[in-house]
């Protein structure tokens, strides 16, 4: 059954909840057959969290999914007399929202992985058969500032040399992933144009950085250094331009709803995928600046807690939270 079609059969019950919802008490009863009434609650509301299974199962819109979502939860609060307690809230986004969210953008965030990761692998095999290629991209006192950084010898890998201690790196940590997660983002309203664009900006840049590193021989030095908050960084990067293009497909592509409506609609996505990359960003940043430089752990250990944690970070993303909707 198409979505047009299971919302036109549906849609009479789901308003009467919204009427019931609406009234004053926790009692409150509209006339039989124009609310849940009490008698056939029970039923109803089990009929209600079948409808929001249902939706997920068959892929329909995620403002659908949202909205039955809430109607859930704001039944089962008022039902079992319930609040809605903040930290209840993000223990759902943490353990099912956001991998669901991920789950059901699915093409966004592949097309803003793509957008950053191809750009970043053939930028870096590029500049192993051509080095020079790594001067088109960036400027030489750059070179030089990041030759110094990730040198064998350099006593705080990663760490420019004004930076005084490891607290403050973490706070530039954060300061420039936000700002590239917020361009990525926020490049969406540019008809997603931006979004596009700070991608593959970002993966030529990252591309170049790594490439030319590890053409000069700083494979154990670099690659150890950015093994451990690899995955949170670009996965958070990849969250922020999916959301950037969850905003422009409202604008590129709004369907039969006004421009301002399907950005208003999209956006209220898009946000949470923003939350999503913070969080991940956030905690890029404390390893990068904890962890990474750490001397006294060998590249192999490093190498091994990176790839430990993409494979933890996709799983979560790609299996979490599957049995939520039902749950509800």
């Amino acid at each position: 059954m198409k979505e047009r079609q299971y919302i036109a059969r549906r849609s009479a019950e789901w308003e009467a909840w919204d009427r019931w919802l609406a009234a004053e008490g926790p009692h409150a009863v509209a006339p039989e057959g124009d609310s849940p009434g009490v008698a056939g609650l029970p039923q109803r509301f089990r009929r209600l969290c079948h409808d929001l299974a249902l939706v997920h199962d068959r892929h329909y819109s995620t403002a659908l999914v949202e909205e039955l979502h809430r109607r859930v939860l704001a039944a089962h609060q008022r039902i079992y007399g319930a609040g809605e307690p903040q930290g209840q809230t993000w223990r759902y986004f943490l353990g099912a929202g956001l991998p669901l969210l991920v789950r059901s953008e699915w093409r966004l965030v592949l097309a803003a992985a793509l957008l950053l990761l191809l750009p970043l692998l053939v930028c870096l095999l590029a500049i192993q058969g051509w080095p020079d290629v790594a001067f088109l991209l960036l400027p030489p006192e750059t070179v030089g500032e990041i030759e110094e950084m990730y040198a064998p010898t350099a006593s705080h890998p990663g760490r420019p040399r004004a930076a005084s201690s490891d607290w403050a790196m973490w706070g530039f940590y954060i300061a420039n992933n936000v700002r590239i997660d917020f361009q990525a983002f926020a490049g969406g309203i540019a008809f997603g144009l931006g979004s596009v664009f700070y991608l593959v900006y970002n993966g030529l840049y990252i591309g170049a950085v790594a490439g030319h590193l590890t053409q000069i021989g700083y494979v154990t030095s670099f690659w150890g250094f950015v093994a451990g908050h690899g995955a949170f960084e670009l996965t958070g990067v990849i969250l922020s331009g999916s959301a950037g293009l969850k905003l422009g497909a409202a604008l590129v592509a709004p369907g039969r709803r006004a421009r301002l409506a399907a950005l208003k609609e999209n956006a209220r996505v898009a946000v949470k995928l923003l939350y999503g990359a913070a969080l991940l960003t956030f905690a890029a940043a404390f390893i990068e600046a904890f962890w990474s430089p750490l001397h006294g752990v060998t590249f192999e250990i490093k190498v091994g807690v990176g790839i430990t944690l993409w494979l933890l970070t996709w799983a979560y993303l790609l299996l979490a939270g599957r049995s939520a909707p039902r749950a509800a």
